[in-house]
């Protein structure tokens, strides 16, 4: 008789499909019924391919053929096909289910640390995940997630996305020359947006994050124009001078039609590296009226901590270069919300954040 422990075992040779990672290491085997000659199998995968699934019963089966004859039973559970909603962009990239905005009402308040260390937690939860450097005036993302100098490989009319840590990433910063100025008006703006979403081969994503300019203009309004996204997030920091152009932001997400998923509190609170004690030299907690504001939740507050400057500036990212800390494991939690999220939206249409009442902070 063969016991749930052998079974386990083979499961650990099944690798999920784009990635080195195996099912069980993952969490994706959620349960494991032995009964007379009968194995059941339940799983629960981050992907609605149908191809991730047939490939996954496939190999299951094939593995466990080696411990006898008996009847394999695999049931999995997936996300929906994502609903045609939100913006009501056109869908120029059908093989990518999710797409998320991160924006936020000014610059400086870590928008693109908070977006590279959310693809990087979202990956290492088991989702293919890619990144689009959107933010045409400041491209940072080459740097963060150490491909500076790295040149994509041009396919014919398309480019092939470089990979850095399990991610798929595009940028301009990639596309130009290293410190050039791109002084462009609206209309370049946005036909580099269309460009760098029709041009490059994602290939098959689970979720396809953006790395949006601050404020709310030409390159927002293109990608709501061309794609239905399926939610955005907000960064902002707990200082009022930030949360005022928070609510711009906000605003921009409902008058585009994109639900909110929430808003991340970044720089909320500082841990000493000597004590680990944590500061609040910034203030903290100063979104949630916001949040309330919008129906929408705060995702998470991120601290200041050296390593995340560390991690930024060596292209090694917090998430990476210290799984283990504390912003580390705040980071894996709002991309576990964020994914819920996704999948709600997906469900049902939505995340309800129509404004209850006009606020001032």
């Amino acid at each position: 008789m063969i016991n749930k422990e052998q079974i386990q075992e083979k499961l650990t040779q099944v690798i999920y499909p784009g990635f080195t990672k195996n099912i069980m290491d993952f969490g994706f085997v959620k349960e494991i019924i032995i009964q007379n000659n009968t194995v059941s199998i339940h799983l629960d995968i981050p992907s609605s391919a149908e191809e991730i699934e047939d490939q996954l019963r496939e190999e299951i089966s094939k593995r466990l053929s080696f411990l006898g004859e008996f009847q394999t039973e695999i049931s999995v559970t997936k996300p929906k096909m994502p609903r045609e909603t939100s913006s009501h962009g056109k869908n120029v990239l059908p093989n990518i289910q999710n797409f998320v905005m991160v924006s936020s009402g000014k610059g400086g308040v870590g928008k693109s640390t908070t977006t590279v260390n959310l693809a990087i937690a979202l990956a290492q939860q088991g989702k293919r995940v890619g990144l689009l450097d959107a933010d045409i005036y400041g491209p940072n993302i080459p740097r963060m997630m150490g491909i500076e100098g790295k040149q994509p490989v041009f396919l014919g009319k398309t480019i092939k996305p470089i990979l850095a840590h399990n991610i798929k990433v595009m940028s301009i910063g990639s596309l130009v020359e290293r410190g050039a100025s791109l002084i462009w008006k609206g209309a370049m703006v946005t036909q580099a947006i269309e460009q760098m979403l029709e041009d490059i081969e994602w290939g098959t994503l689970d979720v396809l994050l953006f790395d949006m300019p601050p404020g709310t203009g030409d390159a927002q309004l293109a990608l709501a124009q061309s794609l239905p996204v399926t939610s955005g997030v907000c960064v902002t920091t707990p200082q009022k001078v930030a949360l005022d152009d928070t609510i711009r932001s906000m605003d921009m997400f409902t008058q585009l039609h994109i639900p909110i998923a929430g808003i991340v509190e970044n720089m909320s609170g500082f841990i000493c590296p000597d004590s680990g004690k944590e500061y609040d030299i910034f203030g903290k907690g100063t979104t949630q009226p916001l949040a309330d504001n919008y129906n929408t939740e705060v995702l998470g507050e991120i601290p200041i901590e050296p390593a995340i400057r560390e991690g930024g500036d060596s292209g090694l990212p917090i998430t990476v270069l210290a799984p283990n800390c504390e912003t580390s494991k705040r980071y894996q939690e709002i991309a576990s919300k964020l994914w819920e999220k996704l999948l709600a939206v997906n469900e049902e249409g939505g995340v309800n954040n129509e404004v209850i009442q006009p606020t001032i902070f």
